[in-house]
């Protein structure tokens, strides 16, 4: 019987689930290093979607202590104790926490925001990256536009689809062809460990309010074909490809 990827996925994760990574890990807290290591794993506890790292215990080189309760912390999904990480003159109350699964017994998560985390020697920013998820960006002569309300936001020819796993695949639009009459920016920043910060804009007195588009800057360059152009969230605007109306997608940020 033919299994599709996807579903199979989609299967696993009510599960804890993890993948060694070969790259070599570190993490900083403040200037202090807290771990270094060659072990370490991608982790998706149970119902997650997002990654964190974990790694040995014995790779970690600041003093962990149990959590005081009510102490910082995630919302862990998988069993196990909730630590605070001291390193120097630093601390980081109920952001480690150590897993009891016996198959990941001795490993310690440390949360994506409270640290810096260094793949090899480069930054990394976000969360960790999947191992099991790839970006692929194609340019398209596609006659794409982009409405609200009935109000064109954008139209063009010349957009470029980046296709990005399981989620849909993104129009992302050269900056002369959207119509900026309609949109205003707004002050927020996301962050993607794949793409870098995203900054967006809303289309005042269209919608529901809530931000329509975002564009991401040039931190990394194997996204250069997406540089400052403009994309939108399919979610929440009607997208017309080659004069056929596109349903909008359901995902966390319909």
């Amino acid at each position: 019987m033919a299994i599709r990827m996807s579903n199979e996925f989609r299967r696993l994760v009510p599960e804890l689930r993890y993948e060694p990574t070969p790259k070599r890990l570190r993490a900083r807290l403040g200037d202090e290093v807290v771990l270094e290591s060659r072990r370490a794993i991608v982790l998706w506890e149970p119902g997650r979607h997002i990654p964190v790292h974990a790694v040995p215990e014995d790779d970690v080189v600041a003093r962990l202590e149990p959590a005081a309760p009510g102490e910082g912390g995630a919302n862990h999904t998988a069993d196990g104790d909730l630590l605070t990480v001291r390193a120097g003159g630093h601390t980081a109350a109920g952001k480690a926490f150590r897993l009891s699964d016996p198959d990941l017994s001795g490993y310690i998560v440390c949360e994506t925001d409270a640290f810096d985390w260094f793949e090899e020697d480069e930054l990394v920013i976000g969360h960790p990256p999947d191992p099991f998820s790839r970006i692929d960006m194609r340019a398209t002569s596609r006659h794409v536009r982009v409405l609200l309300d009935g109000a064109v936001l954008a139209e063009t020819t010349r957009s470029v689809i980046l296709f990005e796993g399981r989620l849909p695949p993104r129009s992302y639009i050269p900056r002369e062809d959207v119509n900026w009459d309609l949109l205003e920016s707004v002050d927020l920043v996301t962050v993607c460990p794949y793409k870098g910060h995203a900054h967006y804009w809303t289309a005042p007195g269209l919608g529901d309010g809530r931000p329509v588009a975002w564009s991401y800057g040039p931190e990394f360059p194997e996204m250069a074909q997406i540089h400052g152009l403009v994309a939108f969230f399919d979610e929440r605007t009607d997208v017309e490809v080659d004069g056929q109306v596109s349903a909008r997608p359901s995902t966390a940020w319909t």
